[in-house]
Parts: C-alpha cells; structure tokens; sequence
C-alpha cells in the first residue's frame, strides 16, 4: 500500500480534537477530496473519496484508544487504512498526524500514476486540509469547540462548502431534506446519543456564503451570529 502523512499542531486540548476527529461525517466539511463520509452504525460507515479517481468502500472502526488515536480499515472497495494519532503537548495545544494508506486503484495503471507523482498531489491536498482545520479551530469562538455541534467546521475548500458532496452525506447535514429516495441518515446524534433539540451536527449555520467563491478567506470569528451558531 502507499502510505501517506500529513502533520498539524492545532491550538486545543487533546481531548477536544479527539472528539473532533470521532466524527467521520464532518469530514466532508474541512476536507476536499472526502465526499461521503455515513454511518451504518457506530462501528462501520460508507466512505466516498476523490483518490486517483472517485471511489467508494464500506470500513469499520480499528485501534481507537482514548484520546490518543483513532483509525480505519476498508471492508469493501478501495482498499485503504487510515489512523489518526494525537499527542498532548502543552494543555492548550495538541499535535495531530493523519496517516492514509492505499492501493493504488486500476493495478499496473493506478501504481504508475502513484510514481508519477498522484502520491505527492495527494499528500499536499491531505496537509492542506489537516492545515484548514487547525485554522478553523484557532478562529472558532470562545466554547464552540462541541463536537455534537460542528457547524463551524465549513471551510470554503471543503467538499461541503463546495457542493461536491453525496447526496447521502448531504442528507445528515440537512436532516433528510435531499436524502435518497428510501434511505433513512443516520446522524452523529444517533451514534452518541446526543438530545435530538436544537441544531443537527452540521447544519451550516445562517450566513454561510451560499457559494465559497464569495468568501475567499475562513470566516471571521469575530462577526455576530445568529442564534444557536458557532
């Protein structure tokens, strides 16, 4: 498999990234080449990405360990692996490594592509992304750091932000309103339990720009917001 690395120090306790990084769903939200990311239930999601091509593949949880790391491994489809460790190094700050490993799709094709120089694409699109969280960590508002309350985590190169989601994933960020005909989401609040008032995890919040291209920048921590936004 081609493994991958991509490195950040994000301004938080090593708790609240943990939890942060729990929520495979917000993926889409501060990532650009992940599309999908759904539950089946709290051990095993559907998972859709822009890898040297689109792909998708079904994987089950593996080796979380409580606030230290957390990971992944395909069942079905593209086969690949991923897990995300963190180290406490000061109360306030906690660095984040995102390991990715994969087969290159499409045999003989996908290892050459590999060597040509897809790998490395690959590579500085993971550490942007991983960059953009730790941003929008950094500019998130006093106490926004919730995990079951994610709405800040839209960066405007993000999947989400774009457009460029699932309709799937699309439905458990507006609550079935384009959900596939026939399939029911299943949220973060039905994994963690959380009460079913007030905002869903990743609804975007009133204000976000309806296109990305009109915000060229994070949105600023500063401006007000409306009630029950981050």
């Amino acid at each position: 498999m081609a493994e991958h690395h991509a490195s950040v120090t994000v301004d938080a306790p090593v708790h609240q990234v943990y939890e942060l990084f729990t929520h495979f769903n917000d993926f889409p939200k501060f990532m650009s080449f992940v599309k999908e990311v759904t539950y089946y239930d709290d051990q095993n999601s559907h998972w859709v990405a822009e890898v040297l091509g689109r792909h998708e593949w079904d994987a089950v949880n593996q080796n979380w360990l409580q606030d230290q790391q957390i990971g992944w491994v395909s069942t079905s489809g593209l086969k690949n692996s991923g897990r995300v460790t963190f180290r406490a190094v000061s109360p306030d700050q906690t660095v984040v490594d995102v390991f990715i490993s994969y087969d290159p799709p499409a045999g003989v094709i996908g290892d050459i592509g590999e060597n040509l120089g897809a790998g490395d694409r690959f590579e500085a699109v993971l550490q942007h992304d991983l960059d953009n969280f730790a941003e929008m960590v950094r500019q998130a508002p006093i106490g926004a750091l919730d995990p079951t309350s994610s709405s800040y985590l839209f960066h405007p190169d993000s999947a989400a932000a774009k457009g460029k989601t699932t309709n799937r994933q699309d439905a458990t960020m507006t609550e079935g309103e384009n959900a596939t005909e026939g399939y029911q989401p299943v949220l973060d609040r039905d994994i963690i339990g959380e009460s079913a008032t007030g905002l869903p995890s990743g609804r975007v919040p009133p204000g976000f720009p309806e296109s990305p291209s009109d915000t060229p920048g994070l949105p600023d921590a500063t401006e007000p917001r409306g009630p029950g936004t981050m």
